[in-house]
């Protein structure tokens, strides 16, 4: 299988394997402080291996994709239209997998974009961020403050991140690689999650959705992903024992094969 090329971002890809290759192509879009590469350890050669051609895109001002020196002055609908940028190049519509921001990203592209269906992981909820900074400010100050300096680039102690992200056990190696990973977020973005960019649910609803979570996610804690499930008229898959990073967790492939199977359920 011919890979499509990509000029105007970093996209990592996985060519499907295996005897029976999947029409439908995978996409994955990164939540905030990280890029495409926290899909390059796990996620993309699992899909491909399932016969799928996996994709995973770092934003404007992400990894390796253009626009860092100018990361504040980017907003949602910038990401939004890095998704459609890469989307076009495909050889057919993907299935949209967004993790965190991404799952947020995910939203706003569907209000006026169609794709074949769509996975929302510990995703922001369509209510916005409020609610999420809101309860982690009581619940856990330390890492507010930290993450909110690492949003604008300073430094965090590595138990922050494995706050942040882990409920399993992580070795410090990957603990210290991820850190070197992690990057600061667009203020704006974070801005247009919390009030000024919320996704319009009746048109989102159009897509058939699979809605994921983390039992011990401090950052969109289960109960915001139900409120998600709840508004779209969908359930809500909490995976015992995880945290935030779903995709990089010890158990990573229990999501994983959710996903594979659910996709199968939808005859993608």
């Amino acid at each position: 299988m011919n890979m499509p090329r990509f000029e105007h971002h970093e996209v990592l890809a996985h060519a499907p394997k295996g005897k029976k290759t999947q029409p439908t192509p995978l996409l994955f879009i990164h939540g905030a402080f990280t890029a495409a590469w926290c899909w390059e350890e796990h996620f993309l050669p699992f899909f491909a291996e399932s016969g799928y051609a996996a994709y995973a895109v770092s934003l404007s001002g992400h990894g390796a994709s253009p626009g860092r020196r100018h990361l504040d002055s980017l907003s949602i609908n910038d990401y939004v239209k890095d998704v459609a940028a890469v989307v076009a190049s495909l050889p057919a519509p993907p299935v949209l997998i967004g993790h965190s921001m991404g799952g947020f990203v995910v939203q706003k592209y569907l209000e006026d974009n169609e794709a074949p269906g769509a996975v929302l992981m510990c995703a922001v909820p369509p209510q916005g961020l409020m609610s999420a900074a809101m309860g982690l400010m009581f619940s856990k100050p330390g890492l507010m403050k930290d993450l909110n300096q690492l949003m604008g680039g300073g430094p965090v102690v590595l138990d922050t991140l494995r706050e942040a992200l882990f409920a399993q056990p992580v070795s410090v190696d990957d603990l210290n690689r991820y850190y070197k990973l992690s990057q600061p977020e667009s203020h704006r973005a974070i801005w247009d999650m919390s009030m000024f960019g919320l996704p319009r649910v009746s048109r989102v609803k159009r897509t058939p959705l699979l809605i994921q979570g983390a039992e011990y996610d401090h950052l969109i804690p289960a109960s915001l992903v139900e409120m998600t499930a709840r508004t779209y008229n969908e359930e809500a898959h909490i995976f015992p024992g995880m945290g935030h990073g779903l995709m990089l967790e010890h158990d990573w492939k229990t999501p994983a094969r959710h996903i594979l199977a659910w996709l199968k359920e939808q005859g993608l």
